[in-house]
């Protein structure tokens, strides 16, 4: 069971905003600093390890910058969409971030709600308002990816790529 805090982003959330163009080639704790930057300052001082995203419709559109992987590193437990863009939720299993579609959830969620997330069932909670939704579910092998760091580590365990240090995981990066 995943409970978190809910932030709340509307629909059509680009790549772009999670890492900006100015830091795009910078070291990923450079990065942590600057996402969503652009359409909420000051966010990233705010969020805490732990805490849930909630989003509309098309997130994670764009490019293909590793955006889970930011959100992931900023502390987020996961996020539940209305939809996600077909190259961010693949970035989301090779980064090991969990990520789900749900039809309502940006209704149902408004921002500093409880959200309570079960992946055995795939339901969706908000422990404010007792509002359950479902989830559309992972398939099993996908959703380990994400619950277990992503593909690099399956990789770096099974001995096809070099072993790699993990950066440090935050929320309230002042």
């Amino acid at each position: 069971m995943i409970t978190g805090r809910v932030w709340k982003f509307g629909d059509n959330i680009n790549t772009d905003l999670m890492i900006p163009n100015h830091v795009l080639h910078a070291p990923e704790e450079e990065q942590l600093k600057a996402v969503f930057s652009a359409n909420r300052p000051g966010w990233v001082d705010e969020v805490q390890k732990g805490d849930i995203l909630i989003a509309g419709h098309n997130f994670g559109m764009g490019s293909a910058r590793a955006g889970a992987r930011s959100l992931r590193n900023v502390g987020l437990a996961c996020m539940v969409a209305e939809s996600l863009n077909g190259l961010h939720l693949r970035n989301s299993v090779n980064y090991g971030f969990v990520a789900l579609e749900c039809e309502g959830v940006s209704t149902a969620f408004s921002e500093g709600d409880i959200a309570e997330i079960s992946l055995e069932d795939f339901t969706i909670r908000n422990k404010t308002t007792g509002v359950t939704l479902k989830a559309s579910p992972v398939p099993e092998r996908l959703l380990t990816l994400m619950q277990n760091g992503g593909t690099f580590p399956l990789l770096e365990a099974e001995g096809y790529v070099s072993p790699v240090r993990p950066p440090k995981i935050g929320g309230g990066h002042k």
